[in-house]
């Protein structure tokens, strides 16, 4: 069965938005999808690429069509838990560092799930190490390990590593999906990564 990745950073509202999606994709293709931890900062700073809300700035219509299909988007897909984070934009090295920390503890999906909330639906500082660690408490994650665990070298340089790695294979911003070897980037993808897994039998 054809590998189906999912390169992602918490920071990414497109990429909050595809993992509500990619539940459904998996069910219609009963392929699962794996999800790549990357630091979106890291990615810019290998690729010389810059956020939306930099990039757009100062760009007339350009925003406002990106507003546009977002909302067509999460119109589509009956997209209700969604809010702009008021922070934005919030530093997540300590998430994507505790996304690794979470895989290593059993306890990953329940962390994504947990941290997109934070980020997208109930939005809040996640880059203060206080309203984080609240956050882990709230859903009973293993906190203190967690907080442990992203101060170690070994997960400092996976998350460091999987930044690397993603960028040398073609990636330049977050969502960003592999089928096999081929590139989709954006959640506007969707439906190509679908077919791609479709016609990869």
């Amino acid at each position: 069965m054809v590998k189906v990745e999912f390169h992602f950073d918490f920071g990414s509202p497109n990429a909050y938005l595809s993992h509500l999606v990619i539940p459904e994709i998996e069910k219609r293709t009963g392929v699962k999808f794996d999800y790549v931890p990357v630091l979106l900062g890291g990615v810019f700073k290998l690729t010389n690429n810059r956020s939306p809300a930099q990039s757009l700035a100062g760009i007339k219509n350009k925003p406002e069509y990106e507003r546009l299909e977002m909302a067509r988007f999460i119109k589509r897909h009956n997209i209700t838990r969604f809010q702009s984070n008021p922070f934005f934009p919030v530093n997540t090295l300590m998430m994507m560092r505790g996304a690794i920390a979470a895989r290593s503890l059993g306890v990953f999906e329940r962390y994504v799930d947990e941290m997109y909330r934070n980020m997208w639906a109930d939005p809040k500082k996640m880059d203060d190490a206080n309203v984080f660690r609240a956050a882990l408490d709230d859903a009973a994650l293993p906190t203190a390990k967690i907080f442990e665990l992203i101060e170690t070298k070994p997960v400092k340089d996976e998350l460091i590593e999987n930044t690397s790695r993603s960028v040398e294979r073609g990636t330049f911003g977050s969502p960003t999906f592999y089928v096999g070897n081929e590139i989709f980037f954006g959640k506007d993808r969707l439906r190509d990564v679908e077919e791609m897994i479709a016609a990869s039998g």
